[in-house]
């Protein structure tokens, strides 16, 4: 066992991408932190080691990043790494990073990113990452990263516990001298992630499996992906990877998990009933139950949606009892500047005529005409104003925003509990919502993040593929070892 006190790096950019969304992500999108501002993020860091903040880049998921600023980013790291390595040689480095980065002109940019990190550090550096389970893990991530963990909860109410456990790996591997080893295998399976929520069967079973695996004699760390089923390349599919000191174990455990996820395949489904948008609205207003909200699923900001697709607003104002005023109902939200702009040009109480969608390049648009409401400044959202037309109080923004909390409508003088249906850009509903929701179903609406996958149209993607080769005979593969 080693005194000497560690000196580990934190860096890497976090970023959910749909290659299926119209949406570019660039320097307005990201929030970049570097040195004390990025080491003040972690407020559990180990005492023991020497934390070295780097460079850290993180975003709302949205569309593929721009190549420009990928490689500005990327070369920043690379070029701190550089400079603090000669300083004094790093033991670690922890990065932080989602695992889903779609960037223009790579198939595999976490893979990238971790490869350029290992050019720098070399062989004998560790080098821990935590993701998120809607990652994927490549061939050439896993060679490069020694120690790789995700969250094992959807929605990810561990994130910051899975962050910690990555740094905890690594600094118990660097204080006992561990060069761990690590069993890697994929599964050809694709699925949203509203289909494997960790509330539900059977990813609630599948994931429950890892803590006792890892507390077993000779396993480290024990960590399932789903992937992520909107971008369109070769990497994306669920994979499996097992870390520890006896290979044997680990190979093991990987198979068994693997096959696992394999066998279950077809028992993943929504965590409610899911169903096109004029029956989800016409189920929310027949419902006595409320809170009611609809998931409007295809456009979900926070899993790569660009958050300009109108359709659902176009539904509801074309259901009779809300165009008539004799029902309620919330929509949030739409990135509409330029109609924005108009609204807060008009002032509350003003009749406005707008036109909302595609802002970021959807291709559809709808005219809404109705009352300003309500003209509010947000710090993610910026400008919004609350038009209200028939029933439907439609939510626009300035800039991209999910609707997380109750408290973003009250924030808006809007209240799910007052009106008959709520309609918010997610997929499944995320712990505040769903702790309020009385009724609740997924509306399958069209976007970037379009949950029928089959519809979507991969072609980039290994195959077979379940479910886009849904009786397809697969034998899946054994797993592939490493060795730090």
């Amino acid at each position: 066992m080693s005194s000497r006190k560690h000196r580990i790096a934190i860096c890497g950019i976090h970023i959910e991408s749909s290659t299926f969304s119209p949406h570019r992500a660039s320097d307005p999108d990201f929030t970049v932190t570097r040195g004390r501002e990025l080491l003040a993020r972690y407020d559990d860091l180990a005492e023991g080691p020497e934390w070295i903040p780097l460079v850290h880049a993180r975003a709302l998921p949205g569309g593929a990043v721009t190549r420009d600023f990928y490689d500005r980013i990327s070369a920043e790291i690379v070029a701190e790494l550089t400079r603090v390595h000669g300083e004094a040689a790093l033991d670690g480095v922890y990065l932080d990073i989602h695992g889903a980065m779609s960037v223009e002109g790579l198939d595999d940019a976490e893979g990238d990113l971790a490869a350029r990190v290992r050019d720098v550090v070399g062989p004998k550096v560790l080098v821990s990452a935590s993701m998120d389970p809607h990652g994927n893990v490549s061939r050439l991530l896993f060679d490069n990263v020694d120690l790789l963990t995700s969250h094992r909860m959807s929605p990810h109410e561990d994130a910051k516990l899975t962050s910690a456990r990555a740094r905890a790996n690594l600094v118990a591997c660097l204080d006992e001298g561990v060069r761990p080893k690590r069993a890697w295998t994929t599964v050809p399976v694709l699925l949203p992630g509203e289909k494997a929520c960790t509330r539900d069967e059977p990813a609630k079973g599948l994931y429950g499996l890892l803590p006792g695996i890892e507390a077993a004699d000779g396993i480290i760390d024990a960590a399932i992906w789903i992937g992520y089923a909107w971008a369109d390349e070769p990497r994306c599919r669920a994979a499996v990877v097992v870390t520890g000191t006896d290979e044997e174990s680990i190979v093991a455990e990987a198979a068994g998990l693997a096959r696992a996820w394999w066998d279950a395949r077809r028992d993943f489904g929504f965590s409610t009933d899911a169903m096109d948008a004029d029956t989800a609205i016409a189920s929310a207003l027949d419902s006595p139950r409320g809170p009611f909200f609809v998931s409007d699923s295809g456009d979900n900001p926070t899993a790569g949606g660009s958050g300009d697709v109108p359709f659902m607003l176009g539904r509801l104002t074309a259901e009779p009892r809300l165009a008539a005023g004799e029902a309620s109902a919330i929509w949030a939200s739409v990135v509409a500047p330029a109609a924005v702009a108009v609204c807060r040009a008009a002032g509350e109480g003003a009749s406005v005529t707008v036109t909302v969608g595609g802002e970021l390049g959807w291709p559809d648009s709808v005219e809404l005409t109705g009352e300003v409401v309500r003209l509010a400044e947000d710090a993610v959202g910026g400008d919004v104003a609350v038009v209200r037309c028939g029933g439907v109080s439609a939510v626009l923004t300035q800039r991209r925003k999910p609707f997380h909390y109750v408290s973003d409508f009250h924030a808006l003088g809007l209240d799910p509990a007052g009106v008959d249906v709520t309609v918010v850009k997610i997929g499944y509903l995320v712990p505040d919502l769903f702790d309020a929701a009385e009724g609740w179903v997924l509306a399958l609406t069209p976007g970037g993040v379009d949950q029928d996958i089959v519809r979507l149209g991969h072609h980039r993607v290994a195959r077979p593929m379940f479910p886009l080769d849904a009786e397809a005979v697969v034998e899946l593969p054994a797993p592939v070892v490493a060795s730090s």
